[in-house]
């Protein structure tokens, strides 16, 4: 796919795999990583995923509530959950986003969560790809 423009590149030197280290370009990001439930003080790939899938969200909500004439409440907030598991002896994840929106009807929470969906980019780079379970909570 050609962008019509690009907004922003992100760049990160990994070294050692899932028991490695990984360091932005501009230092802001220095990490150790472990793997999954082993030894080691480190974060994981997963990890780092719920966190990037989940602030991406909220973004796109508070663009999806923006159109909708909406603020987000203040308080609004996203735990993640992703999955790393094996289907036919290869790896795959499966993800939930369990959103939170204090103060927000149901059916409004909803609509906001289903158009965040559509404008997110870790949304629409999943779609397809793995399990995907977005619960209004």
């Amino acid at each position: 796919m050609a962008f019509d423009k690009i907004i922003y590149t992100a760049k990160a030197h990994t070294t050692g795999g899932r028991d490695g280290a990984s360091r932005t370009s501009d230092g802001r990001l220095d990490v150790k990583l472990s793997s999954p439930g082993g030894p080691g003080t480190g974060t994981n790939p997963e990890q780092l995923f719920a966190v990037g899938w989940s602030a991406c969200f909220i973004g796109a909500m508070k663009v999806a509530a923006g159109k909708m004439k909406l603020t987000l409440p203040p308080d609004t907030a996203i735990d993640a959950e992703v999955d790393l598991g094996l289907v036919g002896g290869n790896y795959t994840l499966a993800a939930r986003l369990n959103v939170q929106l204090p103060g927000v009807d149901r059916d409004t929470a909803r609509s906001i969560v289903d158009a965040a969906h559509q404008i997110c980019p870790y949304s629409r780079a999943t779609r397809g790809n793995i399990d995907v379970t977005l619960n209004v909570v």
